[in-house]
């Protein structure tokens, strides 16, 4: 769980440094990635599932509305900041394959079995069919031409 706040912290600092806002929401989604994680470990699970979908689900908002303004942007990034994102990622795949040879990281791992047998299939499967339902009708209500994202 410290690599995972560490991780978080250098995200944070790389947050700072960049200016495009395609890269401040990826970063944005790691941390969101990163501090779910962390609260799956802490507490039960089930809160940093929802956290990441509220996450996400912002993201999404936020990503369609600065498409929409500054789409034809150029997307620069300069050596420093991918020297940097690189060392952070060669960082994690070290703690991933330390953390694949430890046998007491091994004996606690979580498992999504118990979420799609029997008891809860029928949930799951009612919650999938919900989702689905909305978001069609999401897409049926709202006309293009009279939509908050028109285009003129």
């Amino acid at each position: 769980m410290n690599f995972l706040l560490w991780m978080n912290m250098i995200m944070s600092i790389l947050f700072l440094l960049l200016n495009h806002p395609m890269s401040m929401g990826l970063i944005l989604l790691i941390q969101t990635l990163l501090i779910s994680m962390i609260m799956s470990s802490i507490n039960n699970p089930w809160y940093s599932y929802i956290m990441f979908l509220i996450m996400v689900g912002g993201m999404l908002i936020l990503f369609i509305y600065m498409t929409s303004i500054a789409s034809n942007e150029p997307f620069k990034m300069s050596p420093i900041l991918f020297m940097l994102m690189l060392m952070s990622l060669f960082s994690m795949s070290l703690f991933y394959m330390n953390m694949e040879k430890s046998t007491n990281m091994m004996n606690n791992t979580l498992s999504l079995n118990k979420y799609f047998n029997f008891p809860n299939m029928l949930l799951m499967s009612m919650l999938m069919m919900y989702l689905m339902i909305t978001m069609i009708a999401s897409v049926k209500i709202i006309n293009l031409k009279y939509g908050p994202i028109r285009q003129k």
